[in-house]
């Protein structure tokens, strides 16, 4: 019995449909294009994956909290805070000084954390800027501190000496655990002590009326070696009650 396909055989021939003009057109208009748009991404996305910023960020935060602190994680905080504020050291630090700065920050974060640090940083501020008060008048008396008031390293260690000790006996557990909350108060007393000394001496040069000698009570110039003043004694006490103030705030200093 005969078929449709035997009587008539049919011919079939597969060929792929020509693109449209307009098709080709957008297609070779816009290749290069997205191309360019892909190499964008892969080298933001490359750039993004070795930064890793989030990362970075989170890192720091949790250096800032962490506690108790350990040396990875001051010296990465004390260095973030001397990037952020390197104008204002400069201002009061030379080189060196800046240098042994860094090595007190650390210390202090090492052994007490982020409120050691900060114990250190208010000092650092207000012996700063009273060293600054009426500097051309102290320059011009002689009794100005050298360098435009810039302290070095002999300063930095000479003024943070006691609270570098107790640092250090905090950090080693001199005397076992019951004795770090002594080496915190005495680590505030030594740098509340200091800042006494240090307002009430660039006071009295930039304000006292009358100085006297502390060893014969006699009048003597401003400036003088051993000389105090009422207005430089007061600003002293004030400032050391302040610093006091804020570290007691923060938790410091205060034993059992």
């Amino acid at each position: 019995m005969a078929t449709l396909s035997t009587l008539y055989p049919l011919r079939v021939r597969f060929s792929a449909p020509s693109p449209s003009p307009n098709i080709s057109k957008f297609k070779l208009l816009h290749k290069p294009h997205s191309i360019d748009i892909t190499r964008k991404q892969i080298k933001m996305a490359a750039v993004k994956a070795e930064l890793n910023l989030p990362r970075v960020i989170a890192d720091a935060v949790q250096a800032f909290q962490l506690y108790p602190p350990t040396w990875e994680s001051a010296i990465l905080s004390n260095t973030l805070i001397f990037l952020v504020g390197s104008p204002l050291l400069f201002a009061g630090l030379t080189k060196p000084g800046i240098g042994a700065a860094f090595l007190l920050g650390s210390l202090s974060w090492r052994a007490f954390g982020s409120r050691g640090f900060l114990t250190v940083v208010i000092y650092y501020i207000i012996g700063t800027g009273v060293t600054k008060l009426k500097l051309k008048q102290k320059e011009a008396e002689g009794v100005a501190e050298k360098r435009k008031g810039r302290r070095g390293p002999s300063s930095v260690f000479g003024s943070g000496a006691a609270g570098c000790l107790c640092a250090l006996a905090a950090i080693t557990e001199l005397g076992g655990l019951a004795f770090v909350n002594l080496w915190q108060l005495g680590f505030v007393a030594s740098f509340c002590t200091k800042l006494s000394d240090t307002v009430s001496s660039e006071i009295g040069k930039a304000y006292g009326k009358t100085t006297y000698l502390i060893t014969t009570l006699s009048v003597v110039p401003r400036g003088t070696e051993g000389a105090v003043s009422i207005e430089g004694t007061f600003a002293g006490l004030a400032a050391s009650m302040l610093l006091a103030c804020v570290c007691w705030l923060m938790g410091q200093g205060k034993l059992g």
